[in-house]
């Protein structure tokens, strides 16, 4: 009972406090989506989509190896120890962690713009139906983001140190605004991109590519502008901060877990390079919107959760330590089970209804939509793994993190060229991302037995008893949502592909969302009653 009680103190605490992310969150990840459908609608799931998919990871790829795993492990603690000694001493360390960065991100790009053919020739490999050429020519249009990258998540850090979380909560919608832009006008330039051969001066090309590009710079503009707002002047400010030293081993074994990622995702690219056109694509949008679930409530938890578990972390109490992590576990399955449940279903209905437009067809966005099935059941092991690793790094332990990233990329490798022999090309989309999510509930699975090892018991009965009750509560759901699917086909007889997917959506999304969590609700899920709470406050308002 006491366990309960402190549960549900620290999960009001907790929804509250991820509320306004959330919301936020919400608005990026609907916009982001809007986006995708009209790049479809325009592009199709084609040769052209899969070599711009391609040629907009390389920016981030870069960006992430070079500044990502510094970032997190070196400058934002050092920012935060700077700012808490005093106004001044943060403000001095953000201009040097500026001017350090962006000269580092300067060079980092001209290196890669220069090198574009050959992070093409990596990514794609030789046996790949992609077009090499084309996936070239949006590189070196997209490779100069990032600068704008990297600035973006270094303005950010600076930004929530200092108390400023709406505007880079919000930011991404601009992103998401220029690229919409851009897609209409795409869409409104005569002629066609050439493959054979690829000519760099097409108008659709350079609108393409130079308009996705404007989208992130438009998102770091707008820090730019509030963090000025906040009374922050930059100055220049260069030479080596010998506090760097200490987070030296820390920031290697981040810089290497980046590193394991990436060849993940070289692996991954590669092997579904092999499938039929427009499986690169594919399977980038059905990772995408896989995680719009997780990046509207996860992050969100994670995000207020966090701090928190950071806070136990060095002050060494490993009781409160080990009740916020599995807290943490339990809401995310509590809360993102049925959602996942949801796509899994409802996967094929959400693609045609949303995917088969205008330059693509019903087929493409059926195999689009068994893809995304694939991908929904790795949204819960995914979180859990997550939170599971931002745990250790809250116990300076980077190392662990790293090894069980190399389990997953290794587990995932395997699976994916265990796929690449035996499926069809057709298939192969589908079979890679299971492999995906396959190799997440083996992480899952790791960091619960390496956390065990090294802080003792993680309350693991009541977690496998609410991940239990979720795991009834939305096969429920889903079984209710089937029988109601199958009653209006035989009550309608057959309808168009259109019709029948929009009707099968609306009813899976109100029965098994309906369904899932009122059974929650009578099984009295302790975790729901936060959410619940929350939401109740909102309706009253």
């Amino acid at each position: 009972m006491v366990d309960q009680a402190e549960s549900q103190v620290r999960g009001t605490s907790l929804a509250r406090a991820s509320a306004t992310m959330a919301v936020a969150t919400a608005t990026s990840r609907v916009s982001g989506l809007l986006a995708k459908v009209l790049l479809v609608a325009v592009l199709g799931l084609g040769v052209v989509n899969d070599s711009y998919t391609v040629a907009n990871t390389l920016p981030t790829v870069v960006n992430e190896l070079l500044l990502g795993g510094v970032l997190t492990s070196i400058a934002v603690p050092l920012l935060v120890r700077a700012q808490q000694r005093g106004q001044r001493e943060g403000t001095e360390y953000a201009r040097w962690m500026i001017t350090m960065g962006g000269v580092l991100l300067l060079v980092a790009t001209t290196a890669a713009v220069a090198a574009a053919p050959l992070l093409t020739e990596l990514y794609l490999g030789p046996d790949t139906r992609a077009n090499a050429a084309l996936t070239t020519a949006f590189a070196y249009l997209l490779l100069p983001g990032i600068v704008f990258y990297g600035l973006s998540a270094l303005l950010q850090a600076i930004l929530n140190v200092r108390g400023v979380f709406g505007t880079p909560a919000w930011a991404p919608v601009v992103n998401n605004l220029v690229v919409i832009t851009t897609v209409v006008v795409y869409a409104l330039v005569p002629s066609e991109i050439s493959t054979h051969p690829v000519r760099m001066g097409e108008p659709k090309l350079l609108v393409l590519g130079i308009g996705t590009a404007l989208g992130i710079a438009a998102q770091t503009l707008i820090m730019v502008v509030s963090l000025r707002r906040s009374g922050f002047r930059y100055r220049w400010r260069w030479g080596w901060d010998r506090r760097l030293s200490e987070f030296g081993g820390l920031a290697g074994w981040v810089v290497l877990y980046t590193l394991v990622s990436q060849v993940g995702m070289v692996v991954i690219t590669r092997v579904t390079g092999q499938g039929t056109p427009g499986s690169v694509a594919t399977f980038n949008y059905a990772w995408l919107l896989s995680q719009v679930p997780y990046g509207v409530l996860g992050v969100s938890l994670l995000t207020a959760l966090m701090p928190r578990i950071s806070k136990a972390a060095a002050a060494e109490d490993t009781s409160a330590f080990v009740a916020d992590l599995a807290l943490g576990t339990r809401m995310s399955s509590v809360l993102l089970m049925p959602i996942s449940a949801l796509l899994v279903v409802a996967g094929g209905p959400l693609a045609v209804a949303f995917f088969s437009l205008g330059a693509s067809d019903v087929a493409a966005a059926d195999r689009l939509g068994y893809a995304l099935a694939a991908a929904a059941l790795g949204v819960v092991p995914f979180a859990i793994t997550m939170l599971q690793l931002r745990a250790f790094y809250a116990m300076h332990d980077a190392r662990t993190p790293t090894w069980i990233n190399v389990i997953m990329v290794v587990v995932r490798s395997a699976l994916c060229y265990l796929v690449l022999a035996t499926a069809d090309p057709r298939d192969l989309v589908v079979g890679v991302t299971a492999a995906m999510s396959a190799s997440f509930a083996v992480g899952a699975i790791a960091g619960q037995i390496w956390l065990h090892c090294r802080v003792g018991r993680l309350r693991t009965r009541s977690t496998l008893v609410a991940i239990g009750r979720s795991i009834a509560a939305t096969a429920l759901g889903c079984a209710c949502s089937i029988a109601v699917v199958a009653a209006v086909r035989g009550a309608f007889g057959p309808l168009g592909p259109a019709a029948d997917a929009w009707i099968s959506l609306i009813i899976h999304t109100v029965v098994v969302l309906g369904v899932s969590f009122a059974a929650l609700a009578l099984f009295r899920a302790p975790e729901l009653k936060p959410a619940v709470a929350r939401l109740a406050r909102i309706v009253r308002r």
